[in-house]
């Protein structure tokens, strides 16, 4: 395969991907920014967090909320649990890395506000601790997932999967 057909499959293949979320996510997407709004105009927060990449996607979006995204606004209260490399570093030296996210949780989350977990695969241990956690302190226990929404159908609820 060249390097331009390479190309082409895979911008086809990100295009297929990206319409079958359009369809799937619509409604999704509705109730959680709904669900979202509602937290952080009642005087809640947003509590983000993932591995990896997913660290990553957790800080941007918190970033973005915090600071303006597209245009000027009022800021949006949002915590990126990934952000925090102390944090990170004693709670998985002290407590193990299954309890990363829901120390924080447990020290942070109050009821109302919305934890957003993100795993790609929908079976980080971590993550899955950290949404029970939060379902069971009264807080809104969301997760964005890829391929199936793996252990976190009937555990976070709005899911957002992308089926890729």
């Amino acid at each position: 395969m060249t390097p331009e057909d390479r190309f082409d499959a895979e911008f086809a293949a990100h295009i297929e991907a990206a319409q079958a979320t359009r369809a799937a996510l619509r409604a999704p997407f509705a109730r959680l920014v709904a669900i979202c709004a509602d937290a952080v105009g009642s005087g809640h927060k947003l509590l983000l967090f993932g591995n990896g990449g997913s660290a990553g996607d957790a800080q941007h979006i918190a970033t973005e909320l915090t600071v303006r995204f597209s245009q000027d606004r009022a800021p949006i209260a949002a915590i990126s649990l990934a952000a925090d490399s102390s944090a990170l570093t004693a709670i998985g030296n002290d407590l193990g890395f299954d309890r990363l996210f829901s120390r924080q949780i447990e020290a942070l989350g109050r009821p109302g506000d919305v934890a957003i977990g993100i795993t790609t695969s929908g079976r980080s241990p971590n993550v899955i601790l950290a949404l029970r956690t939060a379902r069971e302190m009264g807080l809104v226990a969301a997760a964005l997932a890829g391929r199936d929404g793996g252990d976190l159908p009937g555990l976070a609820d709005p899911l957002l999967v992308v089926p890729a």
